[in-house]
């Protein structure tokens, strides 16, 4: 990924967004680009972000930057993980944000982080209104990165190419976390399937979600098991620069 000209990133905030996420990735200081995104003019950033593909592709190189950047300069703030997703670390347009601000208020449609998936809040702020994704897209799962080993890599998306950046994260995280056992008639699916599983369309929608992916055949229908999350700390995995 080529380093992007001010003047490209001045005008889109994906762009921005993009070139915070190959900072980090090179141990570049992050600090000119947090300063820009904080004070981005909030009509300029409407207008950037005019699609749910631009909102999609912003929000999660947001999350993943930021998350990583952190954890990059003080590691041992895993450790409390309430504190980590809840603390602000991110500001932008004059809004500061945690990681849960950016992942269930932004990117799930103002969904609270527990109930499933199903519980929505009801009295979301302005800016989550205003700046957030219109309709959920469950493969941002796929793409958000932790710091927890089971987290997929990190990669950068873009507006122009997110459909195909996301089924590419998604199938490629399947064909690692998922598991098909036709002989025990039972795949067992990545926890965070259970964990936001209302975000899927229900067991059903999750199941047709891992046959869609090729997870298992399209003739069958098996039981459908959770496999334990690994959160043990592991500084995220960028994906193949070629893919940058």
């Amino acid at each position: 990924m080529t380093t992007t000209s001010p003047d490209a990133t001045a005008a889109d905030p994906v762009a921005l967004s993009r070139e915070f996420l190959r900072r980090v990735r090179t141990g570049e200081s992050t600090h000119p680009v947090a300063s820009r995104l904080r004070d981005l003019d909030r009509e300029a950033l409407a207008r950037g972000l005019d699609t749910d593909d631009a909102r999609l592709a912003f929000w999660v190189n947001v999350y993943n930057a930021a998350a990583r950047d952190l954890l990059a300069a003080a590691p041992e703030t895993f450790a409390d993980r309430s504190s980590f997703f809840g603390a602000d670390i991110v500001t932008v347009a004059g809004r500061a944000l945690s990681l849960d601000d950016v992942e269930h208020g932004l990117l799930r449609g103002a969904r609270s982080k527990w109930g499933l998936g199903y519980v929505r809040n009801p009295w979301p702020s302005a800016f989550l209104t205003r700046f957030g994704v219109r309709e959920r897209d469950p493969r941002i799962h796929f793409a958000l990165n932790c710091g927890a080993a089971a987290c997929p890599p990190i990669a950068s998306y873009s507006r122009e190419d997110i459909d195909r950046e996301l089924e590419l994260a998604t199938r490629s995280y399947l064909e690692q976390e998922a598991v098909y056992e036709p002989d025990a008639d039972l795949v067992r699916a990545p926890r965070l399937l259970l964990w936001f599983v209302g975000d899927f369309g229900g067991p059903s929608g999750a199941k047709e979600f891992l046959r869609a992916h090729g997870v298992f055949p399209k003739t069958a229908d098996p039981s459908l098991r959770f496999r334990d999350y690994d959160w043990s700390f592991e500084l995220g995995a960028f994906a193949d620069p070629a893919e940058w």
